[in-house]
């Protein structure tokens, strides 16, 4: 496949502590990724962690390629209606893509097609394309409307990714929590890591 690049989007659910680890251990792996990050999760961003950036693409490109130690050209981000972004057209479609956190506003506008900013256009290619495409939801209670547009999905081959952390494997601190929704959402697009043992495996630290 010509274009092996991910796009992830960080959307205003709480809990953008999954996207930004995320996105650390996509770059750490020699991933190309493709960064959006919806203006609501801005304000998450600014309200539950400590980092600080601008708004406009190359900012936030400038910040996470020096906070994660990127690779020259390995990190784009785009901005919400950067339409002639790639990522718009099935031509540019990357291999995966990753909504992490996704808020319930989001689902809703992928399981109707909404396509009103690029990250919904850029799920849309994904659906039409017959790319995999993972949405970590994180909400609760859900309600019914919630439920139909996660059934809707789940039909069309969309990995549900609830950030549900697992409890197995003896978590000591938070870092271990995030890192056990990180490491799935890693074994579903295939990348090897060793954030958390599986299953079965020594829990001994």
């Amino acid at each position: 496949m010509k274009n092996r690049h991910i796009t992830l989007a960080i959307t205003g659910a709480s809990g953008v502590q999954y996207g930004l680890r995320l996105l650390e251990c996509l770059l750490q792996a020699g991933e190309r990724v493709n960064l959006l990050i919806s203006s609501a999760a801005h304000v998450v961003i600014s309200t539950e962690t400590e980092h600080k950036f601008g708004g406009r693409p190359e900012e936030i490109n400038a910040y996470f390629n020096h906070l994660y130690s990127a690779k020259s050209g390995q990190l784009q981000v785009f901005g919400k209606e950067q339409w002639m972004a790639p990522i718009a057209s099935g031509s540019g479609a990357p291999r995966a893509m990753v909504v992490c956190p996704c808020s319930s506003a989001t689902l809703s506008s992928i399981a109707h097609g909404s396509s009103d900013n690029l990250i919904e256009r850029a799920a849309d290619v994904m659906l039409k394309e017959q790319r995999k495409l993972i949405l970590v939801t994180r909400e609760m209670p859900v309600s019914a409307i919630h439920l139909e547009n996660m059934l809707k999905l789940a039909r069309l081959g969309v990995a549900m990714l609830p950030a549900s952390p697992g409890f197995y494997h003896h978590p000591k601190t938070i870092d271990h929590l995030i890192d056990f929704v990180v490491a799935r959402v890693l074994d579903h697009l295939d990348i090897e890591h060793n954030l958390a043992p599986r299953w079965g495996e020594s829990t001994a630290q």
